[in-house]
């Protein structure tokens, strides 16, 4: 299978599922930022960073100049999710989610 298929696939696959979360699972984000003890601020700002950069990895799939930079943005913000479960240890299983996300980041990036 064309590696770029694969890429654009991940790509996809990280887009819409954080615009998902996002936006029809808002109510699970207010309670985990909350358990993380970030402000409604912080919360926003990671919220529309993530929108942000959601749209310009879908776009990216036409205009390929934008994949590299959205996906590494959004791998900087998949890293931070790990970190911010693993200071107020959650277990694996809430950790999973944006690890999986991270590891199809890395996979983007590297097949740029």
């Amino acid at each position: 299978m064309n590696t770029d298929l694969l890429a654009n696939g991940a790509q996809i696959i990280v887009a819409i599922s954080v615009l998902f979360v996002w936006t029809f699972r808002f109510h699970n984000v207010e309670s985990e930022f909350k358990n993380f003890g970030y402000s409604i601020l912080f919360r926003s700002f990671v919220g529309v960073a993530k929108i942000a950069l959601s749209t310009l990895m879908l776009v990216g799939i036409c205009y390929q100049e934008l994949s590299l930079p959205s996906t590494m943005g959004m791998a900087l913000f998949m890293l931070g999710a790990q970190y911010a479960h693993t200071s107020v240890k959650n277990g694996f299983q809430q950790r999973l989610p944006s690890l999986v996300f991270l590891v199809l980041c890395l996979f983007v990036i590297g097949s740029q």
